[in-house]
């Protein structure tokens, strides 16, 4: 069975984009485009992996982290990928904060998208 992955990203051609790839490596793929719409997903889907933009309209990602984190159950423990464009405004200890497992910086490179996504699911980082 495909592993799931909820990407959270306000752009449509970042978010297809990451779709495409992941779907290459056989991932199950669903998308929305805020930090709103991942609660209201986690509320009747699970998932083995969100990827999140850190700046999105209605709850960014830095504030959907935390939110997941006191969530109740499994799904507090999810990882969580922050996508962002802005690292440098971030310390690896914001993220950590958060409940941000780690980061890909953007513009997304597929080679590093696709190790850091299967370092996370096939070794349960």
């Amino acid at each position: 069975m495909s592993k799931k992955i909820l990407v959270a990203e306000d752009s449509s051609v970042i978010q297809n984009l990451t779709k495409k790839i992941l779907t290459l490596q056989n991932y199950q793929i669903s998308a929305v485009k805020n930090g709103k719409q991942v609660i209201d997903k986690l509320g009747s889907e699970t998932f083995d992996l969100i990827l999140m933009d850190i700046h999105m309209p209605q709850m960014d990602g830095m504030e959907c982290a935390r939110t997941i984190r006191q969530m109740n159950g499994e799904i507090a423990n999810v990882p969580i990928i922050a996508i962002t464009g802005n690292a440098n405004n971030y310390s690896m200890d914001d993220f950590k904060e958060a409940g941000i497992n780690e980061f890909i910086p953007k513009p997304l490179n597929y080679d590093n998208l696709v190790t850091v996504v299967n370092n996370y699911l096939a070794n349960g980082n």
